[in-house]
């Protein structure tokens, strides 16, 4: 298994590539329906569980221009996969081609420290996290029309932007541990 790189392949000028990853494969197919119907722009979806992905089929894959780790915070296996699948990326792609989205972020029943795990690590990344509600066809909708901004910026689709500028703007804006001690030693 290798490590997935995002400048290992020339981009295809009229498409956006899209790599949606999630253990429990509730929100993937349902997201990547809505995606591949954009008007503006050609979308490939992919779908994996988890990385690293087969080496057997690399000669043949697209570059891929977004992987957006999908994390249903009502599974610790899911977060724990998630995780996992990070070190199968190299450092690269967390210079604005990752994207976290998390799902039943407003149940009751979620440990609140599942939820700030999932906001430490897009912290620390420096990746957006989104939230997404993928009870309803409205809310599954709202959730792609949120990824295909990110995905066509990523892709080099909107001029004048970078994937690395959208990165900025749309981090995780929770300090690491590190800001929240200079914040505690200046108090």
């Amino acid at each position: 298994m290798s490590l997935l790189t995002p400048f290992s392949k020339l981009p295809d000028l009229s498409a956006a590539n899209v790599l949606l990853v999630e253990n429990e494969e509730h929100l993937q197919q349902r997201l990547a329906d809505v995606m591949v119907n954009e008007k503006s722009v050609i979308v490939n979806v992919r779908l994996a569980k988890s990385l690293p992905l087969p080496v057997k089929h690399e000669k043949s894959r697209p570059r891929i221009d977004l992987v957006v780790f999908i994390i249903d915070l009502m599974s610790d296996l899911s977060l724990k996969s998630a995780d996992a699948s990070l070190k199968h990326l190299v450092p690269g792609y967390f210079l604005g081609k990752v994207c976290f989205m998390v799902t039943n972020a407003r149940n009751a029943s979620v440990p609140a420290e599942r939820m700030e795990a999932v906001r430490k690590l897009a912290s620390e990344l420096h990746c957006p996290l989104l939230c997404a509600e993928d009870q309803t066809p409205d809310g599954v909708t709202s959730a792609a029309e949120r990824l295909l901004v990110i995905l066509k910026v990523a892709a080099g689709c909107v001029p004048m932007t970078t994937a690395l500028y959208l990165s900025n703007l749309t981090r995780s804006t929770m300090p690491t541990e590190t800001e929240q001690q200079n914040f505690d030693y200046e108090a």
